[in-house]
């Protein structure tokens, strides 16, 4: 069974120092970039998946998390980006652990679509998420959106699915006189994934809250209208 100091010894093999240097200037976070490809982390948390199953996965991705390399949290939301669990709360508190030392985008990304796996194989946690729309820390007000683009995308949504749709899009509503620009966007990025599906729904929300929002985000809104 891999270990978490066999997982850094792997990633450190594949440091690329000019791109970590690149990488540290485009990112601006204060932590260690090791310049891996997304292909070679890939291909070492799927060998990563491989030896360690159930807690033990979820273990070594929080030890990765904690070491706060760059590289390691990405390839620690990979190891617990999953369709199906079969008992899936430890993984869900730990991605929910993350959410609040979230702090750029890329990262917050590959974190929220590992849990939109499980919030949507458990709608239930939406309850568990319904707060965090008031939050201070901007990265768990965005993930209230992040996390729930599985609604936006459902070809065939059942009565339920409506309903849960309806409740995220009335966070987004408070959400919508926010002027941070990262709110502002996933706004515009659910309402504009939405609208593919659910087009009404879009332009009822833009009537309502449109006036509240910033011009870019309703142009993006509206893309594909």
């Amino acid at each position: 069974m891999i270990t978490f100091s066999q997982t850094l010894e792997q990633l450190h093999a594949l440091t690329d120092p000019k791109i970590a240097a690149q990488m540290q200037n485009s990112y601006k976070i204060d932590r260690l970039y090791l310049g891996v490809s997304n292909l070679d982390i890939d291909t070492l948390y799927k060998q990563w998946r491989r030896e360690v199953d159930g807690d033990a996965r979820t273990s070594l991705a929080s030890e990765l998390w904690d070491s706060n390399i760059h590289e390691a949290r990405i390839a620690a939301a990979k190891l617990l980006t999953q369709a199906r669990i079969s008992s899936d709360e430890n993984v869900w508190q730990e991605i929910t652990r993350w959410i609040p030392t979230l702090d750029h985008a890329v990262i917050a990304d590959q974190v929220c679509g590992a849990g939109a796996r499980r919030l949507k194989s458990s709608p239930e946690r939406l309850d568990q998420i319904a707060t965090w729309v008031q939050d201070e820390n901007i990265w768990v007000r965005r993930s209230t959106l992040t996390l729930t683009m599985p609604w936006t995308k459902m070809n065939n949504p059942k009565a339920e699915d409506f309903d849960q749709r309806d409740q995220v899009l009335s966070w987004a509503g408070e959400l919508a006189s926010d002027t941070e620009w990262l709110i502002q966007k996933a706004i515009a990025t659910w309402l504009s994934s939405l609208s593919k599906h659910d087009a009404p729904r879009v332009l009822s929300f833009l009537e309502i809250y449109g006036a509240k929002m910033k011009p870019f985000a309703i142009n993006e809104s509206c893309k594909f209208l």
